[in-house]
């Protein structure tokens, strides 16, 4: 496929984060009956009045905020005719040619290198039905009718299955992080639309493209690319001519069908919403939001590395999920220890949500415990194989780390007097491991270490045991 350029664009929907719908005060609660959150103005009766949700408004524009785009001070709502089974009215509320944010962009980052994906636009709509199809018939589920629904356009800046796969993880990943949004994918709340063309190389005017519809997982539109790029690309070599239309991917068979031809804005008879006023923004309410923005994730990562001395893996690990993020940094309020903090929660912490399936907001051990138990084995009051005991217990029946500590005599022991005794037995038992460490073999200190502490049940200090058989064996 040398021959030819890729140029990718996406549209990504995302439902926002609000207690009920667009334009009714029907609930948006994901996974309850079906027809059960529904009304005459989301289900399109005849004469019912749409009313503008403010908070909706208020999130598509901090989203806008954190993606650097232009706020519109003045947008309006259009009325998108079609007509399918998932939109009960036979037009869409949404918007057209004057949207709340215009410009923007996502950075990215493939193969060490960064870039920066443009965006066109973000838009605000309301969600459609849920088709359901079964076996021998098909229903209709309207609860998700009215949802508050961005669609965020990107310009068609993307090559590569990577790049948006790229894309689409560091954009849910502000979105989640500004709070607008879930982005809960198997719960539909973002889903991406594909466009994709192809065209020979030297060719300024971009190829004719093919837009697949409904994606609803990163890995599914990377391989939904995968496919369509080498599809096309078969045609053109075989001196077909690739059609404009929308496609469908199958991710069990991994290809991409054809649905329909693709619409054009006019097949949409678009017209200014007349129920709904414009929206207008004045700069200082504009302002107040702009003002109250999170840090960024990049931001995040580069305050971990430059103020807390994190390893800049460490800050991405840390970073990534913004839950994650907090719980590291809420630690960090009871124990000043940033690496050790890392640590703990990189392993114990992320392996135990791994083997779980729990998400950290539901993480039993809080972080006002993990600080006190990090503190315990920082100051080496325990030992870590102790720690790791310790944080076991923490994890099956709660409690903090000292009093775990006290009730069970887990306390490291440091009186020399006491390790001591405990070093001269296992060097009388153990002439072997003694003789052979003398003579150079570091393995056989490791193995008496081993014995002193299993003769102190854990409790010994392994530094203070090593300098101890060191200076008491010696070296011939």
């Amino acid at each position: 496929m040398g021959e030819y350029l890729t140029t990718i664009g996406l549209e990504v929907h995302v439902q926002l984060k609000t207690c009920s719908k667009m334009f009714c005060a029907c609930s948006t609660d994901f996974g309850v009956d079906p027809n059960t959150q529904v009304c005459p103005v989301c289900l399109g009766y005849p004469g019912s009045m749409p009313v503008m949700n403010r908070e909706a408004i208020r999130l598509t524009v901090i989203s806008g905020l954190m993606l650097g785009c232009r706020i519109n001070p003045q947008s309006k709502f259009d009325r998108k005719s079609y007509f399918y089974p998932d939109m009960p009215k036979n037009y869409q509320i949404t918007q057209y040619d004057q949207p709340l944010c215009l410009g923007g962009g996502v950075e990215i980052e493939v193969e060490g290198v960064s870039r920066t994906v443009g965006l066109t636009r973000i838009h605000l709509e309301e969600d459609v039905a849920k088709n359901n199809h079964f076996a021998t018939w098909s229903g209709i589920d309207f609860n998700r009718a009215g949802v508050p629904l961005m669609e965020i356009v990107s310009e068609p800046d993307m090559e590569t299955p990577a790049e948006a796969f790229a894309y689409l993880q560091a954009l849910r990943q502000l979105l989640v992080y500004a709070g607008v949004s879930d982005c809960n994918l198997e719960e539909g709340k973002m889903r991406c639309d594909v466009n994709v063309s192809l065209r020979p190389r030297g060719q300024v005017e971009l190829g004719t493209k093919a837009e697949i519809k409904n994606l609803n997982t990163f890995k599914g539109v990377f391989n939904a690319l995968e496919f369509e790029i080498h599809r096309q690309a078969d045609v053109l070599q075989g001196g077909g001519r690739i059609v404009q239309e929308t496609r469908r991917w199958d991710a069990d068979t991994g290809q991409t069908y054809s649905m329909r031809s693709k619409e054009d804005a006019h097949d949409y008879r678009y017209f200014p919403e007349p129920d709904l006023m414009p929206v207008v923004l004045p700069p200082e309410v504009v302002k107040e939001w702009e003002s109250a923005l999170p840090e960024r994730p990049r931001q995040r990562r580069e305050r971990f590395v430059n103020d807390l001395g994190l390893p800049e893996y460490d800050a991405g690990v840390l970073a990534a999920d913004k839950d994650v993020g907090d719980y590291f940094e809420d630690t960090l309020r009871y124990v000043k220890r940033p690496k050790a903090v890392s640590n703990w929660v990189m392993t114990d912490v992320l392996r135990t949500l791994s083997e779980q399936n729990l998400p950290i907001t539901a993480f039993p051990v809080k972080p006002e415990a993990l600080g006190e138990l990090i503190e315990l084995a920082e100051t080496k009051v325990i030992n870590s194989n102790t720690a790791k005991q310790v944080f076991g217990i923490m994890l099956a029946e709660g409690g903090g780390a000292k009093a775990i500590v006290a009730a069970r005599g887990l306390a490291q022991v440091s009186d020399t007097g006491l390790i001591e005794k405990v070093v001269d037995q296992a060097i009388a038992e153990n002439p072997k491991s003694v003789e052979d460490f003398r003579l150079g073999k570091d393995a056989a200190l490791k193995h008496l270490i081993g014995q002193v502490m299993r003769l102190s049940k854990g409790k010994a200090n392994p530094q203070m045991v090593g300098e101890l058989l060191g200076k008491k064996i010696g070296r011939g």
